[in-house]
């Protein structure tokens, strides 16, 4: 139990990206549209961990090859890269 808190507490990202990265972008937004922006992204963070929570579950079976994984990190490799270079180019 003190390791679930302790990873939960003290997780520097849940910080970093609820606090600094969805609050300055809020933020930005005018008037009530940071407040419905705001909602927006706890609605789009629920929906994203239950997916990935019961997802998970579900592709068990295919996850269970490890050819799936080299697909699977050839697509995040590719996502990094073309992620990297868009900003690199300043595009």
């Amino acid at each position: 139990m003190l390791t679930a808190l302790a990873l939960t507490w003290l997780n520097p990202h849940v910080y970093l990206d609820t606090v600094v990265f969805l609050g300055s972008v809020a933020n930005q937004q005018a008037g009530e549209a940071r407040w419905w922006w705001a909602a927006g992204a706890v609605a789009g963070s629920f929906l994203w961990f239950f997916a990935l929570g019961f997802g998970a579950r579900l592709l068990r079976p295919v996850f269970a090859r490890p050819g799936a994984w080299r697909v699977l990190d050839g697509i995040i490799a590719a996502v990094m890269l073309t992620l990297g270079v868009s900003l690199a180019l300043g595009g």
